[in-house]
């Protein structure tokens, strides 16, 4: 069966995009929202997210733990926020190859922001049927679309959350802005 090579969802937060794009730029801070990154460490120069940024993800999967290398390919303030994960290893991210792309798109909307998640597969050299067949090991019978499916809306969720029970203020909307979920 062919996979599926990328999914996505989007939700509103009451935020707005450049508030928004500030939280998703700091990869150290992902462990937050996300169910299966534990923060990360930025490698070099520390200036700010920028294009060519790396940085090391820390994940948890149950009781698996592993570390990706990744590259910052997309930093666009208030608009798009993307990185390239490019190693992995336990500890270490030893092994290199393109593993995958996340990409955060911003757009405002009736006085929030429409933020879309979209999870890329870029394992394009291996065969469908073994990257099915590594997937179900991996996740516990899914493919990784079907997982990832799963931890883009748990992110997305845990995100408005956190944005949303911030003061007003800080999110850059008024007291009495629209108020949609």
């Amino acid at each position: 069966m062919p996979r599926t090579m990328s999914v996505s969802d989007s939700i509103l937060i009451r935020a707005t995009p450049s508030a928004v794009y500030e939280q998703l730029s700091d990869p150290t801070a992902m462990g937050r929202w996300s169910p299966e990154n534990r923060g990360a460490r930025v490698l070099g120069d520390h200036r700010g997210t920028h294009v060519g940024m790396v940085f090391e993800g820390r994940n948890k999967r149950g009781s698996f733990r592993w570390t990706t290398r990744c590259t910052v390919t997309a930093a666009d303030p208030g608009e798009r926020f993307a990185f390239r994960v490019h190693a992995i290893g336990v500890r270490r991210p030893r092994l290199p190859g393109p593993i995958a792309l996340w990409e955060y798109r911003l757009e405002a909307a009736d006085g929030s922001t429409r933020v879309t998640e979209t999870w890329t597969d870029n394992r394009r050299a291996w065969p469908d049927f073994l990257a099915n067949a590594f997937d179900r090991v991996a996740t516990r019978g899914y493919t990784f679309a079907e997982f990832q499916r799963g931890n883009i809306r748990t992110t997305l969720e845990r995100l408005k959350a956190a944005m949303e029970q911030d003061d007003p203020a800080e999110s850059g909307l008024e007291e009495d802005g629209p108020h949609q979920g």
